[in-house]
């Protein structure tokens, strides 16, 4: 919050607070923190140099929405797959497997979650293990509410 108590002004190429950093195959900049909507969301812009995407997923007690501002993405909901382009998006409703994949060279899709949970949490401890094996990925996803259900899409 700045000095009057409102949200400030988070610009492209930027993040909250300087939170900047690196998960699988994206660079993430945290746009709105739950700290800043009473644990009610939290979103992270992501830009994706390299093909690929996170295992197939579902949250427990989360949506997770996207929506595409660069590029191209596989985002599979449920059992469908959509192929996401500038301005496109999709909700992923909490207790549905989904998972996402970069398809152009450069792509960058926003993510938000609601409500916030410990998202952040997972991203900080997730970006902090190197090299994160599927395994890895599987037990810190167990404990930030989350059950991958299967790779990553192809």
């Amino acid at each position: 919050m700045d000095s009057a108590g409102l949200p400030p002004v988070i610009r492209r190429g930027e993040a909250l607070g300087g939170h900047l950093f690196g998960f699988l195959n994206g660079e993430f900049h945290l746009k709105v923190s739950g700290a800043d909507t009473n644990g009610g969301l939290c979103v992270y812009d992501t830009l994706r140099s390299e093909p690929g995407g996170p295992p197939l997923h579902l949250h427990v007690d989360q949506d997770e929405w996207f929506l595409v501002t660069e590029g191209a993405f596989d985002v599979r909901v449920g059992d469908v797959t959509h192929h996401l382009g500038p301005g496109d998006s999709v909700l992923g409703p909490r207790g549905v497997p989904h998972a996402f994949r970069n398809t152009s060279r450069t792509g960058r899709i926003i993510i938000a979650f609601q409500p916030a949970g410990t998202m952040e949490a997972f991203f900080d401890q997730g970006s902090a293990i190197s090299p994160l094996t599927p395994a890895g990925f599987a037990e810190l996803s167990a404990r930030h509410g989350m059950k991958v259900m299967g790779p990553p899409l192809s």
